[in-house]
């Protein structure tokens, strides 16, 4: 089946659209609600959606883009927010591939101001694309974290999360879950199990299934993308104004 992927600003996205998004995202995430989802979804900038022949949503990733000041000189951030994509339709790479295009166009836009990805890990799915689409990232499987990087992303996750942030772990742990993965989604398949990254990432965040969340983070720049990823990126032209 056809499938296509568009990057469109969240405000600009009608409430029908929305309700589909919902109705997706309650398939696979339990501890939710419609009004935690409408608050995390107002504070987004951008979303990518993914719709099959007949329009129809059957996948989507939110994102807010901000800016920061760091070590006295501006950076600015993309914060994902949750991806989610039908079962029916796992394997497509169109919501990625839509991603990379508008983290070139934003980059583009101001490519002399560090731009990183800040990116929350609840399953070991998403953490596999920092290693798929970036050369360096953190933290990541046979790679001491820089000291400087190590202070942005506790920074970054201080500044969003505050006391849910522990530093020494580099989780973040809510007392009230802000959206477990479903049990089904939840589980690793065995071949998965034989994966260094995955491995790596059950390590470092044990208590996935319970809502706790990996930070990571990951300077989007032509230099530290994979040639596949660097094509879209560098090819992305930015917005008019």
């Amino acid at each position: 089946m056809s499938l296509s992927a568009t990057s469109v600003e969240c405000a600009h996205l009608h409430l029908n659209d929305i309700d589909r998004m919902f109705e997706i995202y309650s398939a696979s995430y339990d501890d939710t609600s419609r009004a935690r989802f409408d608050q995390d979804f107002k504070e987004k900038t951008h979303c990518i959606v993914l719709r099959d022949a007949g329009e129809v949503i059957v996948g989507f990733t939110t994102l807010k883009l901000y800016e920061k000041t760091w070590s006295g000189k501006p950076i600015r951030v993309i914060f994902s927010g949750d991806t989610i994509i039908d079962r029916e339709h796992w394997g497509s790479q169109q919501l990625a591939f839509a991603w990379m295009r508008l983290a070139g166009e934003i980059w583009q836009e101001q490519s002399e101001i560090p731009l990183y990805w800040f990116l929350i890990c609840k399953g070991h799915r998403t953490y596999r694309y920092l290693g798929a689409m970036a050369l360096n990232y953190s933290p990541r499987v046979g790679a001491m974290t820089d000291s400087g990087v190590q202070a942005l992303m506790d920074h970054l996750a201080i500044d969003r999360f505050g006391e849910a942030y522990d530093p020494k772990t580099g989780v973040l742990s809510f007392k009230v879950p802000q959206g477990r993965l479903s049990t089904e989604l939840a589980r690793v398949p065995a071949p998965h199990l034989r994966l260094a990254n995955v491995l790596y990432f059950l390590e470092r965040n044990p208590f996935y299934a319970s809502g706790d969340e990996l930070v990571c983070l990951c300077e989007l720049h032509p230099n530290n993308l994979r040639p596949m990823v660097l094509r879209l990126f560098a090819a992305a032209q930015p917005s008019p104004c």
